[in-house]
């Protein structure tokens, strides 16, 4: 059967599944399919209905897919998920999912760039408005807050400023209002379950940690299955109204023989219907193999990081260290408060000579990569002012975090001597 434990290193290992119900192979498999086959036309039209649950087309549900929804449904402690073709793309539905044209959301400052320009610029074009709250108080989500305010959004351990996000606070302001906290968990898998502090949705890049080895590009949605959507129902019409795109369904009632879980079962079946941004099989089952080491490789993150940051603030060209372990006042509050099982594997540090030290420290590491992700067993580094930010102003850089002698690590699972020496022999040439 599968565990009923609580630990993230047996569920991950374990969670809703046990083997093969025809083959009783212990390795999860790869349904490599795009249609399944009804077992007669009363079966095809209950799963049309959502009378039962089952397998339609692999663009909607596919059994590889759901195991990995399952099981980090089960690691975050929510009601049920969505696995989606990218990160953007679980960014894009767990907003759009409750927000149409008119509507708008509160958005953290603290975001990865690309996620900024996918709502400020991107999501404006479809007339959805994002304003940008400054996390450092937690009343600016209330004050930003109006009657077609749909949701909140943040990351829990925001990439690349790493100024750990007050779930808890911002959730309460958001259920005394009526408005939903969704948080990108993607930095802090297994660290931080961000449905213990008050969230309603949380999301992850499964491109970063959860796959762990930089081979495929995924996203999820998780409902925690808390949010009482029907008491705030004239907030969320798009949930608690009839929907013309599913012959009049009404979510929070349609779903209710199948638990709490409208919000997930509207996105799976009306904007991965209708938008197709649909995970693989294959990379879920490559999403499946990296889940199974979670829980190690993030102690090992944890700690190479740890030591990397107390590294370099001893460093004299290195003017300020960004990692959560360092912070002081508030910002350590908030960190010990999440993060129980270490301080993620990402870190920052600013180079006393700015953007020309930025690119040289880049152009002379030799066994770290210089690459758009985070999150792999290798170790990384970037210079967001000339890269994945770089498409920003200057003014919206700042709120992100991003000076022009910023550089991004995301600390991998190398023996941490090898990872220093490469630190310090291009800090030599910076």
């Amino acid at each position: 059967m599968p565990t009923n434990s609580k630990h993230p290193e047996t569920i991950v290992l374990h969670g809703s599944y046990r083997s093969d119900p025809s083959t009783n192979a212990v390795a999860v498999p790869i349904y490599q399919t795009t249609s399944y086959q009804f077992n007669s036309p009363e079966h095809a039209a209950n799963l049309f209905a959502l009378k039962e649950l089952g397998n339609i087309y692999t663009r909607i549900m596919n059994p590889t897919c759901a195991v990995l929804e399952e099981r980090l449904t089960q690691l975050e402690g929510g009601a049920a998920a969505l696995a989606l073709g990218s990160g953007q793309a679980a960014s894009l539905f767990a907003i759009q999912n409750i927000c149409h044209a008119g509507d708008n959301f509160v958005s953290s400052t603290d975001l990865y760039g690309g996620t900024w320009n996918l709502f400020l610029n991107t999501m404006k074009t479809m007339g959805i408005e994002a304003r940008f709250a400054d996390p450092a108080d937690p009343e600016s989500f209330r004050r930003l807050t109006d009657a077609r305010t749909r949701c909140y959004y943040a990351e829990t351990l925001p990439n690349p400023k790493l100024r750990v996000f007050p779930i808890a606070e911002v959730a309460k302001i958001g259920r005394e209002l009526g408005v939903p906290l969704i948080v990108d968990n993607t930095a802090a898998p297994v660290l931080c379950r961000p449905f213990d502090h008050g969230a309603a949705v949380v999301m992850h890049s499964t491109t970063k940690y959860i796959g762990g080895h930089g081979t495929s590009i995924g996203g999820i949605l998780i409902d925690g299955g808390n949010f009482d959507w029907e008491k705030h129902a004239a907030r969320f019409p798009m949930l608690t109204r009839p929907d013309p795109s599913y012959h009049g369904a009404v979510w929070t009632e349609a779903v209710k023989p199948l638990g709490p879980i409208a919000y997930i079962i509207k996105a799976r079946v009306t904007l991965l219907r209708d938008v197709g941004a649909a995970m693989s099989p294959f990379n879920a089952f490559m999403f499946l193999q990296g889940l199974e080491t979670l829980p190690l490789r993030m102690r090992v993150h944890c700690e190479n990081a740890a030591a990397a940051a107390n590294h370099l603030a001893a460093h004299p060209k290195v003017s300020n260290v960004i990692y959560p372990g360092l912070m002081t006042g508030e910002a350590k509050r908030r960190a010990d408060a999440h993060l129980k099982r270490g301080y993620g594997g990402l870190l920052g540090f600013e180079l006393k000579g700015g953007r020309e030290a930025g690119r040289r420290f880049i152009e002379n590491l030799k066994m770290l990569y210089h690459v758009a992700n985070i999150g792999d067993a290798r170790s990384l580094a970037i210079h967001p002012a000339t890269t994945t930010h770089s498409q920003l102003s200057p003014e919206e850089q700042a709120k992100t975090g991003v000076t022009d002698g910023y550089v991004r690590l995301s600390i991998g699972l190398e023996h941490i001597e090898d990872i220093l020496a490469d630190i310090d022999q291009a800090l030599a040439k910076v």
